[in-house]
């Protein structure tokens, strides 16, 4: 029901909220500012050493695939070179190898010193790029292994066939890494000022 002393089209009276310091009301605006721009920093060096771990681990699977695939020499049809496919997965584990041990010293180089190697916009879009293609690159190599790993288990499931898996898990393994590290450069590049 309403009140009989409210007035059609009278506007309602709400009193304002008071600033926390009444004498320098300017002094609670700047502290929000400060506190938004400390918060930046943190989600920036957040972000830097998250980068950082993701290259870590997809040099450590990276590697590690190299190595095994490598190693997968047990004589006759059970030498990873007789494969292109394998020759292929090799190939591409080196260079995922060189491209995310190099990114992990230079991001390593960044958080020690606080100074980028090259230009901050070219060096964010440079890591974008360079994780798409090499987690494409791992993803296709992959790819292509699978099949002939799985006709080779179905005549024979030996420790070929199963170093050769072991070794596709670890590029498929550095692929999910260089991916999210590519969502995470993607993210710093959107939020480039480029002013």
């Amino acid at each position: 029901m309403s009140n009989p002393n409210d007035h059609v089209g009278s506007p309602k009276f709400e009193p304002s909220p008071s600033p926390a310091d009444v004498e320098n009301p300017m002094a609670a605006e700047g502290s929000v500012g400060v506190t938004g721009v400390l918060r930046r920093w943190k989600r920036e060096d957040l972000l830097r050493r998250g980068s950082l771990a993701l290259r870590g681990m997809a040099f450590l699977f990276s590697v590690l695939s190299f190595i095994i695939m490598a190693t997968n020499n047990h004589g006759d049809w059970k030498n990873f070179d007789r494969y292109e496919e394998y020759r292929y997965l090799l190939a591409i584990s080196i260079l995922s190898s060189l491209y995310t041990g190099a990114q992990a010293l230079i991001k390593v180089r960044e958080l020690s010193t606080g100074k980028f190697l090259f230009k901050q916009s070219s060096s964010l879009l440079f890591d974008f790029c360079g994780d798409q293609i090499d987690a494409y690159l791992l993803l296709s190599a992959a790819s292509s292994a699978v099949p002939l790993t799985n006709r080779m288990r179905e005549s024979q499931d030996n420790i070929f066939t199963d170093t050769s898996a072991s070794s596709i898990s670890m590029a498929f393994l550095a692929f999910f890494t260089l991916a999210l590290s590519a969502l995470l450069s993607g993210f710093k590049l959107s939020n480039q000022s480029y002013i």
